[in-house]
């Protein structure tokens, strides 16, 4: 009896050490993936500044100053690509069963994944603390890196960003004002941690506002009006990427400072209901805002660089070639045809529908930088 105790014991022993030591790599290389497609990149299209609105890298346990073989998005792939900015989104729940149609807030898969990735015990059942601990985690990287990355936190910070040997720029995102847990003081904590910018939902209700993808789909709840309103007198940037019609139109209707969808695709080349109308594009722009576009199928039906170009020449002739940018969603449980080393094929892909290199360089970064420059000055900066 004893020996089949001890027997017993070896094998959770075991089951344990493959959970905690395999389990977390095994998901991420299953999700987050690249099934590479042809990329023609020239001269002309190289050296072309690259700011990106959203990768979820921050929620995976791999080293971001290291070349990894997983998922799509790391530092070294970030040189090589040419970025001058990269957003880091913070995930902290995602329901069980994830679609695009309809999704509870009742279930959580995150849970699983901190603890199989041995994150700090007080991660395990706060969403704030997940959000704080990303912002730890990138403030680390940063400070390890030698001087190749830089975490932005007021518009000064982004002077010579996307200069001939210049740091890679970081900042922080929130997927989901669920991180919030309800209490508005939070989101000045998020603020002090770095985040500037952030999502009000993302798959599922929240108590700010609907989903896309929530049950209910509703537009902004009063905390939602007064989160909105905080964000902006912070400098935090209102994200628009996942909420539902109508906390789009409620958002846009009050906004006072320009608001971005971070990483989608638009109807009109794409009829995915996650992605914007055209309404929703010139409400956008007329905030001064930009829309990043992303690089997976739901995004832009396709993962080449032809089909987010498509999508980007959309919503240059509805709103503007100033008015459309890049969002990868990286990392985020996506299958692309390209990592971040491969993204100025995007440029390329534009050069070659005939747009000029000076408008190439908006798309590809110049107007995020503006954006972001102009969103996180706090309000007292602007008169």
């Amino acid at each position: 009896m004893r020996t089949w105790l001890i027997g017993g014991a070896v094998l959770a022993l075991l089951a344990a050490a493959g959970f905690f030591l395999f389990a977390p790599a095994w998901v991420e290389g299953s999700m987050n993936r690249v099934v590479p497609v042809p990329l023609r990149i020239t001269a002309a299209a190289r050296g072309i500044p690259v700011a990106d609105m959203h990768a979820d890298t921050l929620m995976w346990q791999r080293n971001l100053l290291l070349r990894s073989d997983r998922g799509q998005v790391d530092l070294p792939r970030l040189i090589a690509g040419g970025y001058a900015l990269q957003v880091f989104s913070s995930v902290t729940k995602t329901p069980r069963g994830q679609n695009y149609d309809a999704n509870s807030a009742d279930t959580d898969n995150i849970t699983a994944l901190v603890i199989a990735q041995r994150q700090p015990r007080r991660t395990w059942g706060s969403l704030l603390e997940r959000s704080l601990f990303h912002a730890q985690k990138l403030a680390l990287y940063a400070a390890a890196s030698g001087g190749r990355m830089r975490v932005v936190h007021l518009p000064a910070d982004l002077d010579g960003a996307g200069a001939r040997g210049a740091p890679v720029l970081a900042m922080l995102s929130i997927e989901g004002m669920q991180a919030m847990e309800g209490d508005i003081a939070n989101l000045d904590r998020l603020y002090v941690a770095g985040f500037r910018m952030a999502g009000l939902a993302h798959f599922f209700d929240t108590d700010v506002a609907g989903s896309m993808h929530g049950e209910h789909k509703g537009g902004l709840t009063p905390l939602g009006r007064q989160v909105v309103r905080r964000m902006e007198a912070l400098g935090m940037i209102v994200d628009v990427a996942h909420a539902s019609h109508a906390a789009v139109a409620d958002i846009l209707a009050m906004a006072r400072r320009p608001v971005v969808s971070s990483h989608g695709g638009v109807q009109a080349t794409c009829g995915v209901n996650r992605n914007l109308s055209d309404a929703e594009i010139r409400g956008i722009a007329r905030t001064g805002g930009v829309i990043g576009i992303g690089y997976w199928d739901a995004a832009i039906c396709g993962t080449t660089p032809d089909r987010v170009a498509a999508a980007i020449l959309h919503v240059r002739d509805v709103a503007g070639i100033d008015h459309v940018g890049l969002g990868s969603d990286f990392d985020g449980a996506v299958t692309t045809g390209f990592d971040a080393a491969g993204v100025p094929a995007v440029a390329q892909a534009l050069l070659d529908r005939g747009l000029s290199r000076d408008d190439v360089a908006k798309v590809m970064g110049g107007n995020v930088l503006r954006v972001v420059r102009a969103g996180i000055a706090p309000e007292e900066a602007h008169p």
